[in-house]
């Protein structure tokens, strides 16, 4: 039997299971990696929206990491939401300890509703003692204009952020360009060479967790040993079938989760 890749997710939890931390235990374990966490903030929130949120404190994610790291040796990590800087700081700290060729970071700075969920001083620690230790960093548009202080509308304006980003950072960026009107959307990859994803756009509400899924597959495929634009690739794909699989399903009563088992979804217990 071929052990998979045990794939760490460092993430808030989200209660209503289509984002965070229950995304990415579904992503790891559809792709058939082996999922372990380690929780940075508890949110109050459903498919309408981020109500509350509460960080744990930075020991409490230093030891969860920590615990991880030591015993089973991931091939890859994922990290999302952090919040604060001394999350931020813990994170980095364990990880430098325990360094990991495979890391995945999905900067998630504000939720999709509009709510800050990265205050700017720890967005500054991200950027200091976070991005040196990743291989990538996946920012949607307005994360990447965020970041570079200058809007970021137009796939030229894409290409430029992430070699620009690249430069300044020393790891590959992932610039996200879902937001963009029209009936393709276009993704654009920076690891030295410039890599253009495009398809069609799945016209759909259930868009919850889509940041949180792509990475997370991204970073499950780079465990199994995919090379890093190849794995951008093929968990597009993954994604491409988890959003189509949730276009008739009704979720709550906002913006609904993806299907991230896919080829379950007809399937009966027997």
């Amino acid at each position: 039997m071929n052990i998979p890749p045990i794939i760490l997710s460092i993430a808030g939890s989200d209660p209503s299971g289509g984002a965070g931390i229950q995304a990415d235990i579904k992503t790891i374990s559809a792709l058939g990696g082996y999922a372990a966490t380690a929780i940075t903030a508890i949110t109050v929130q459903n498919t309408q929206g981020v109500r509350a949120v509460e960080y744990l404190t930075p020991a409490l994610v230093s030891q969860q990491t920590e615990a991880v790291l030591s015993d089973t040796k991931p091939a890859a990590v994922k990290i999302g939401m952090t919040g604060t800087a001394g999350i931020v700081q813990a994170v980095a700290t364990v990880l430098r300890h325990y360094p990991c060729r495979n890391v995945v970071l999905d900067p998630v700075m504000v939720s999709t509703s509009g709510r800050t969920l990265t205050p700017p001083n720890a967005t500054e620690v991200v950027c200091r003692e976070l991005f040196p230790l990743c291989c990538l960093v996946t920012p949607n548009l307005d994360e990447v204009s965020l970041l570079l202080n200058t809007p970021v509308r137009t796939v030229s304006e894409m290409k430029t952020a992430a070699a620009t980003l690249y430069k300044r950072y020393g790891c590959a960026f992932l610039v996200k360009g879902g937001h963009l009107k029209g009936n393709e959307t276009t993704d654009v990859l920076y690891d030295g060479k410039l890599h253009v994803f495009t398809g069609l756009r799945i016209e759909t509400p259930n868009l919850h967790g889509t940041g949180c899924t792509l990475s997370s597959a991204i970073a499950t495929l780079l465990g199994y040993g995919y090379t890093l634009s190849e794995a951008v690739r093929q968990a597009k794909r993954y994604m491409d079938r988890a959003i189509a699989a949730a276009r008739e399903l009704h979720i709550g009563e906002g913006n609904g989760p993806l299907w991230h088992f896919p080829d379950t979804l007809n399937c009966k217990c027997l």
